[in-house]
């Protein structure tokens, strides 16, 4: 699984990683989910949000757990689950949630017009853009 790797040099050799902790909950999380039949390009961009911080890469890990557990082979449940959690989220969240979500179902995701994130959102918002197309090239 040497295109397991791929990704993860990619983004670090585009300097994608905010910190040790953000590199290290993406590897670890690559690590364990890279060979399941449910991963993807789309999951492993949402990987990369997900490992932004500790609480968020919590809530990905619980929800892979379940997935490998319940042997699921898409990530239709996933959908399911991330569009009930979005439901509840404002502001910056809400988006990140759906920029989330877009990934999961392979779409390309864009703001709507108007709409204006906070800057601390707004740099999660373009850096995962950054990262979603270099994971497609690799």
């Amino acid at each position: 699984m040497k295109w397991k790797n791929d990704y993860l040099t990619a983004l670090d050799e585009a300097g994608l990683f905010e910190n040790t902790g953000h590199r290290t909950r993406f590897k670890e999380l690559m690590d364990c989910y890279a060979g399941f039949p449910f991963f993807s390009k789309g999951l492993c961009k949402c990987i990369y949000l997900s490992a932004w911080d500790d609480e968020h890469f919590a809530i990905m890990l619980e929800t892979l757990n379940e997935m490998t557990l319940g042997q699921e082979k898409n990530t239709g449940e996933m959908l399911d689950k991330g569009d009930s959690i979005a439901t509840t989220q404002t502001g910056g969240e809400y988006y990140i949630y759906q920029m989330s979500l877009a990934f999961l179902a392979e779409k390309p995701f864009r703001l709507e017009e108007g709409v204006t994130l906070d800057p601390e959102h707004q740099y999660i918002y373009d850096r995962a853009t950054i990262a979603s197309q270099i994971i497609d090239q690799v």
